[in-house]
């Protein structure tokens, strides 16, 4: 979802910071120069590089955020509703940055670079912040920040390919963003590891607190983000409004307020293409954040030791209603509530089992407050070791899964090209959902790596082809618009799911994560099946014998002959 670019223009008036300047609503000013140049392998990475570091933000948040909550006190009923933020933040941000974005120039920012360097900087303050937050309303806060800065950044990022690429070289553009987010996922997921086994940091801290090894994972990407950023910003270039006066007349025509209206009317207004594309992205991202809210809890719930017996389960459970009997502060009265709600889970859904799995928080808690044997003591640090060593595992499959989507990256456009792009995308749909699905089978967390790798096949699609496919039904002068509307269809399926999945999870599965996750690798499939409605208006194919324009990446590329 990223990438950069940038180019000078004498003396053009600058005009950069907000209220941007805008075009009248029913066209936004022209920016063609003619028939597009192709563009070499390098200039496409130069601009491309940029992903590496929003991908730092994006992956330490999606790995990382419901272990911070849950840390934080949070149960797994909360989860869903706090994770609401980055969907939330993304619909309103999104179209908006679209918008100015196509209206904006300066004469040695550009158009789309202004937007990728405030974001990065606003996302590295708030990654060093966010694993700071003392408590759960901070996190949730934190979240918001976090997720809005990131997009800032981002939705111009995929504008970008479509300013600057021919057509015929769309899909290796987009497919060179899935690289670097591929990469920079690869290196994010496995930082909480790295730190905690190579630099010996502690993956667990006291009750309450993050994990030292988290902490430096944030550190460390805050940096990484902003540097990837402003590689892009400094290597690429961009081509100025074909006429700046006219450019110029148009954006004074229209007020603030019009533009943030028309913003949010584009979703009335989509072409064929985008309209279909629409119910793809619905149920890939539905099953997306299935994954990202609740595959934590279920891989560490189910696939990992947190079982203690029965006994020792209700003496817990006894202790946490004494204790919530007794008067206490708000914050501890919230705290007893949500440890509460926990036992009532576990006796509900797992009244038959001979031993229950605790969360941990209650292994938190009891650790702090009660007073445990020395064996009571073990057991309740086996359960919190068996929590972070699943976490830290899911971040390094998570990794493979990334890794798999920055090689798949370049297999895609072969593919695309003796098939179709849609096909492609079908194609990798339905293995991604086969592998959300495998989870229900693996008893042995080393298979864990299979699953993932299945949905970073797809995930190398998901990150390419709709974008490649949707960039030739919209007008060159209204990118950055329409790719900000496009993104509705990713924030909407993931607000539907973070308000019914917390319901689907307790009142069908039995409060079974493993389920929810299943349900979302279902819905991939669906999105797949769903792709082969899809027109694809520009889906230009080389001939088989001519692989220049995907492969040959150590050369230039050759001109068109249409410049």
């Amino acid at each position: 979802m990223f990438e950069g670019r940038a180019a000078l223009l004498g003396a053009a008036r600058p005009s950069l910071s907000p209220p941007f300047p805008m075009a009248a609503p029913t066209a936004a000013p022209s920016t063609s120069t003619g028939v597009k140049p192709r563009l070499s392998f390098w200039q496409i990475w130069n601009m491309s590089f940029g992903f590496l570091g929003i991908q730092f933000g994006f992956e330490l948040q999606n790995n990382n955020i419901s272990r911070i909550f849950e840390t934080l006190g949070a149960n797994k009923d909360d989860i869903p509703i706090l994770w609401i933020a980055a969907p939330l933040t993304g619909l309103v941000v999104q179209p908006i940055i679209g918008y100015f974005s196509d209206r904006t120039w300066h004469p040695f920012w550009g158009r789309r670079r202004p937007f990728f360097f405030i974001g990065a900087v606003l996302a590295t303050l708030a990654l060093i912040v966010m694993p700071n937050s003392s408590a759960l309303w901070m996190a949730g806060s934190m979240l918001w920040i976090l997720d809005a800065s990131i997009n800032i950044s981002m939705e111009p990022f995929r504008a970008f390919v479509g300013d600057k690429l021919p057509g015929e070289q769309r899909t290796t553009g987009f497919a060179m963003q899935s690289f670097f987010i591929g990469v920079g996922s690869v290196i994010a997921a496995l930082l909480p590891w790295v730190f905690a086994n190579w630099f010996h940091l502690s993956n667990t801290a006291a009750s309450g607190e993050i994990p030292p090894s988290v902490k430096w994972s944030f550190y460390f990407g805050a940096g990484a983000f902003l540097l990837a950023v402003m590689y892009t910003v400094f290597t690429s270039t961009e081509t100025p409004p074909e006429d700046m006066e006219e450019f110029r007349r148009e954006n004074a025509s229209v007020s603030i307020w019009q533009g943030i209206k028309e913003s949010f009317m584009g979703i009335f207004s989509m072409p064929t293409a985008m309209r279909q594309l629409a119910l793809v992205q619905f149920f890939t991202w539905f099953a997306l954040f299935s994954m990202w809210i609740y595959s934590t809890n279920a891989v560490t719930s189910n696939i990992y030791n947190m079982k203690v017996d029965t006994a020792f389960f209700t003496k817990i459970s006894d202790f946490i209603d004494s204790r919530a009997q007794q008067p206490g502060t708000e914050k501890e009265i919230k705290e007893l509530k949500s440890l509460q709600q926990d036992t009532r889970e576990i006796k509900q859904f797992q009244a038959d089992k001979p031993n229950k799995i605790l969360t941990v928080n209650l292994a938190n808690y009891y650790v702090a407050k009660g007073d445990p044997s020395p064996e009571e003591q073990a057991t309740l640090q086996r359960v919190k070791k068996q929590f972070n060593d699943g976490a830290d595992w899911l971040s390094l499959t998570s990794s493979v899964r990334n890794g798999v989507a920055a090689l798949f990256a370049f297999i895609i456009p072969l593919i695309a090209a003796r098939t179709s792009r849609r096909k492609t995308h079908m194609l990798c749909l339905l293995i991604g959902g086969l592998g959300l699905l495998s989870l229900q089978f693996i008893t042995n967390p080393d298979f864990i790596i299979v699953s993932m790798a299945m949905v970073g096949i797809a995930w190398a699609s998901i990150l390419s082809m709709p974008y490649a496919i949707l960039a030739g039904s919209l007008p060159a002068n209204r990118m950055g618009y329409y790719m900000g509307v496009f993104n509705f269809f990713i924030v909407i399926p993931q607000i539907v799911a973070a308000t019914i999945l917390g319901y689907c999870t307790m009142h069908f599965f039995q409060g079974n994560t493993l389920h929810t996750i299943a349900l979302g690798g279902a819905s991939m499939v669906l999105a797949g099946l769903l792709t082969l409605r899809v027109e694809d208006v520009d889906d230009t194919r080389p001939p088989v014998d001519e692989p220049a324009v995907t492969l040959s990446y150590n050369t230039l590329a050759t001109n068109n002959p249409d410049v």
